[in-house]
């Protein structure tokens, strides 16, 4: 079973000029497209969904190691996950009491405008 997942990936401390074939290879793991920061630290967001199984932390690893074997050196890698399929949500009802203290207020403002 798959599950939806918006993966946010920084990465700093890359070796210059193995910048691009880093870029490449974490869009390898994870449809990565637009990218923003310098050479040194990359930023980037993409939509896609864990299958087979794999959990945040088994793809954080799994990341990493890409990233690593592409910049040949150590660097930090932070990933955020958010489950995008029960994000946390607030409801916002407005019932007959808000309607009315709402109407109050516009017959308020009318009358100070007249």
């Amino acid at each position: 079973m798959s599950r939806a997942y918006g993966m946010s990936v920084q990465i700093e401390g890359i070796v210059p000029r193995r910048a691009r074939c880093v870029k490449r290879a974490a869009s390898r793991e994870w449809p990565f497209q637009e990218w923003e920061g310098d050479r040194r630290t990359l930023r980037s967001y993409a939509e896609s969904c864990l299958a087979g199984g794999e959990d945040e932390d088994q793809f954080a690893d799994r990341l990493a190691g890409a990233i690593w074997k592409a910049n040949k050196a150590f660097c930090h890698v932070t990933v955020e996950a958010s489950y995008l399929e029960e994000l946390p949500y607030e409801s916002h009802h407005r019932g007959e009491v808000a309607y009315c203290t709402w109407l109050r207020k516009e017959q308020k403002g009318k009358k100070r405008r007249a």
